[in-house]
């Protein structure tokens, strides 16, 4: 199934360098589509060329090899990935009232902004497709991705453990139990190249949270329970 990357517009860096800017951005977006629909072997700088609506030497002076330009679009895209990443990180719950909802609606939005988007499964399609022959090629993606958005969410559980709302020993753990069962109900969905409906991004949500809330959540303490009576042995 082919997926298209659609062109963002990037900031306009004066009337000078406006050209060079609109070949890089049309160089960038037609490499994203080639090598998503191509895969990075089977891509080739003409292809991309034909569709950026540039010659074969524009892109090798702006990019010198084929390599480059692939680093160029994951780049490209993490950039815009990361902005939407941290902003959706910026709206987690950081009170413990309703904690179980909040959460909820968190994953929704992590799923629905930084999973099921255009940037995210396109970055999902070039790992799954070339990851195994060129994992060099996504080192900073696994860097800046993955690695970033564990550690970040990680830190986030702390602050609701330190205000009793959550026991975790091991935050990085933690972050990454979440994130997995946030994505289990919709594993298969993905690999197909579906995309969830309202109502399988909240059932996914709602039984993440619970499992997540069952192993990290605080322990109910029955203030109200009076201590079990003692019986006397009668002689």
């Amino acid at each position: 199934m082919a997926l298209s990357r659609p062109s963002t517009a990037r900031k306009d860096t004066g009337p000078t360098q406006r050209g060079q800017c609109s070949k890089r951005v049309s160089i960038l977006d037609a490499a994203a589509n080639v090598f998503c629909r191509e895969g990075f072997s089977g891509a080739s700088i003409d292809e991309i060329a034909i569709e950026a609506c540039v010659s074969r030497q524009t892109i090798y002076n702006h990019y010198r090899e084929k390599e480059t330009l692939f680093v160029a679009v994951i780049e490209d895209v993490m950039e815009r990935a990361n902005a939407m990443l941290f902003s959706t990180l910026s709206t987690f719950p950081d009170k413990p009232d309703h904690l179980q909802q909040d959460l909820a609606d968190f994953a929704i939005r992590l799923t629905k902004n930084c999973l099921c988007n255009d940037d995210g499964k396109f970055l999902r399609r070039l790992v799954q497709s070339e990851g195994e022959r060129y994992p060099h090629l996504f080192e900073g993606w696994r860097q800046h991705g993955p690695c970033k958005i564990s550690t970040t969410l990680g830190a986030l559980f702390a602050k609701l453990a330190h205000k009793g709302a959550l026991r975790i020993d091991d935050f990085d753990l933690a972050s990454r139990q979440f994130l997995a069962l946030v994505n289990a109900d919709l594993q298969m969905i993905y690999l197909f190249g579906g995309k969830p409906t309202e109502e399988e991004l909240q059932t996914a949500a709602k039984n993440a949270v619970e499992t997540f809330l069952r192993a990290y959540g605080p322990r109910v303490q029955e203030s109200n329970s009076q201590p079990a009576p003692v019986l006397m042995a009668v002689s």
